[in-house]
């Protein structure tokens, strides 16, 4: 058995954190006991501290892991104390006083735009007609269309809130490039990891690899266990 059998999961926009469900499973299935963070996504900081609520229910040591915007949140959340190393799953992993924003501001030539669409009353919502193109090309088009469809409105508070001190800094962190992710393109994804100090690994996978191969983030997970 691994040093470290907590595991803690943060979803990203646009979902909640039932689409962690297949890695649960895997994970629960060689002994780690998992737990699943329902960040609201309506502030980073709100997020950030609905993980350290469950940050501080462990019992030790723990991997704390993010995917997309929930990058953002366990490198806000991930200095907590029970934090022993972070786990970025096709994530943003933002520096001091960066932001989702900031890190969107400037994409590569060429990639591929995410169909947000405009914001409502301070909220954003993706594209239904585009939501399986573009973060889901590798699940069943029905398993996209619930996705599309059981959308979690994400704040633009979200989008625009800094991370104070980034716990890639002082923790040991994996990260996992999904090489056809059409949200945040895989250059993007590799020079974050590459600044953050990151073990990497390439997995042939949309933005949604977390449910497509759930596998692969279990397998990574279980890396940074060790």
């Amino acid at each position: 058995m691994s040093a470290v059998t907590n595991v803690v999961l943060v979803h990203g926009g646009f979902v909640d954190g039932s689409g962690w469900q297949p890695v649960y499973d895997l994970l629960k299935q060689d002994g780690y006991r998992v737990s699943v963070v329902q960040n609201p996504t309506l502030s980073l900081q709100g997020d950030a501290e609905a993980t350290r609520m469950v940050l501080d229910r462990q019992d030790g040591p723990t991997v704390l892991v993010g995917h997309s915007y929930g990058g953002a949140v366990i490198s806000e959340a991930g200095t907590h104390p029970n934090v022993a190393a972070l786990v970025y799953i096709a994530a943003f992993a933002p520096d001091k006083g960066e932001s989702v924003n900031t890190l969107i501001a400037d994409p590569p030539p060429g990639a591929p735009v995410p169909p947000i669409l405009p914001p409502v009353d301070g909220f954003l919502f993706l594209d239904r007609d585009k939501f399986h193109a573009s973060f889901a090309g590798d699940l069943p088009a029905a398993q996209a269309q619930f996705l599309a469809d059981a959308q979690v409105p994400w704040g633009v508070d979200a989008l625009a809130g800094a991370v104070n001190e980034p716990a890639w800094r002082s923790k040991p962190s994996w990260y996992l490039v999904a090489t056809d992710d059409r949200m945040i393109p895989p250059p993007a994804q590799r020079a974050m990891s590459e600044r953050a100090g990151c073990t990497v690994v390439e997995v042939a996978g949309s933005h949604a690899v977390y449910v497509s191969q759930p596998a692969a983030v279990a397998d990574l997970i279980k890396q940074a266990a060790r």
